[in-house]
């Protein structure tokens, strides 16, 4: 009987301390959109990014990817996301969709400009960078594109 009342406190502390240790790893890994202001950037295109995606300032994530979509007159896309409110964007900041490695996961990279004038709740940053297609580029090596950009054509 002593050795089954060790083994279930035993088991309940091991559960309490894995417990802990995901709560503790998921308040880590989020970062909290309340009290974050929302931005939009307008792009050709945003091939891998998804909603739910870091928003990176410096490499530091500030921010979430919240919503996509086409913007039915111009054809771009628009993605909005939010940003902590410590974080102010000069107006002429840039975003780029940015790898996190060759095979990792999109995440939306803003580099900050020099402006005095920042953006505030609802503004765009319409200085952008597409996603880096890389089937788009590894078919250009492949097929001949590479040889002729860098010079390997015929005189």
């Amino acid at each position: 009987m002593r050795r089954n009342l060790v083994e279930t406190i035993l088991g309940a502390v091991v559960l309490l301390v894995a417990a802990g240790f995901l709560i503790w790893a998921y308040n880590r890994s989020s970062v909290s959109t309340t009290g974050g202001y929302e931005l939009k950037a307008l792009f050709d295109r945003v091939d891998g990014l998804e909603v739910g995606a870091d928003v990176r300032v410096a490499g530091i994530r500030v921010g979430k990817v919240v919503d996509q979509f086409l913007d039915p007159e111009t054809y771009r896309a628009v993605v909005v996301f939010t940003v902590k409110d410590d974080v102010r964007l000069p107006k002429d900041s840039t975003a780029a969709v940015v790898s996190s490695g060759l095979l990792g996961s999109k995440y939306l990279n803003i580099v900050p400009g020099a402006e005095d004038a920042h953006l505030g709740p609802g503004d765009a940053i319409t200085f952008t960078q597409p996603a880096l297609n890389l089937e788009e580029l590894i078919g250009k090596f492949v097929f001949g594109g590479a040889g002729a950009a860098a010079g390997g054509g015929n005189p």
